[in-house]
């Protein structure tokens, strides 16, 4: 019976052995959902919106035009300095002519052709229209945003760790995500750490979880070619770390 109670004794030890070594080795997760990375496109110039041929929803590719402005006046004003730097390029051959001159209008010549340039508005980055605040026909401001474009190639992930963790955690380390739904992993890395402590968001399930204090990390992950991640998803991060 002695001998019976020992070998117990020891395969439970070797039990619990395994256990700890499995937990101390199993990376710990934590849930978050997914965002995008958004970008704001503005007008530069208050004008008439002539076309604006994208939707929300639309893909579009770095350097694309989203939108056209009237720029009437742009362009009689770059018509103009282009006469007027034309006229002080050929005075500068002549005893006429000054350097001074020539600067000035040269400078007002390229000024004019850069606000032309802006009567575009092109796509700062290869993604998807995520909202569109203007419509053709109307006047939009300089400076106000006319589309929000996100960047479906990197997503980000919010989650929320224990003070604990805190110290084993730092910028540009290696993380991984993973989709509970289908198990598909993706590679990424932390980008900050929130200094401040804070309640957990309120999305989280229970009340005993939202009451404890956490700090915020974001992480950002590479998106496959397919563009599985997408807004609003729930992504599981992982960190890979073993106790101390």
């Amino acid at each position: 019976m002695k001998k019976i109670i020992a070998v117990s004794v020891a395969v439970l030890f070797i039990l619990v052995g395994a256990c700890l070594i499995f937990w101390r080795h199993t990376p710990f997760a934590y849930s978050g959902v997914v965002e995008a990375v958004e970008v704001d496109v503005p007008s530069r110039l208050a004008d008439t919106i002539e076309s604006l041929p994208v939707q929300e929803g639309s893909p579009v590719r770095k350097g694309e035009v989203l939108a056209k402005l009237e720029c009437k006046d742009v362009a009689l004003q770059q018509a103009i300095a282009q006469k007027e730097f034309e006229r002080a390029s050929q005075l500068l051959k002549t005893t006429a002519g000054s350097r001074e001159n020539y600067d000035l209008k040269k400078h007002q010549f390229d000024q004019a052709s850069l606000h032309k340039d802006w009567c575009e508005i092109k796509s700062p980055l290869t993604g998807k229209v995520l909202y569109k605040y203007y419509e053709e026909g109307e006047l939009i401001p300089a400076g106000r945003k006319l589309l929000t474009v996100a960047d479906l190639a990197q997503m980000d992930v919010w989650v929320y760790v224990e003070h604990d963790l805190l110290a084993r955690l730092q910028p540009g380390m290696e993380v991984t995500g993973f989709l509970p739904e289908t198990g598909q992993h993706f590679k990424g890395t932390v980008l900050t750490i929130n200094d401040e402590a804070e309640f957990t968001p309120k999305n989280v399930q229970t009340r005993r979880e939202r009451e404890r204090l956490v700090y915020g990390i974001k992480t950002r992950f590479a998106n496959d070619a397919n563009q599985t991640l997408k807004p609003g998803m729930t992504l599981e991060v992982s960190f890979p770390l073993e106790d101390k």
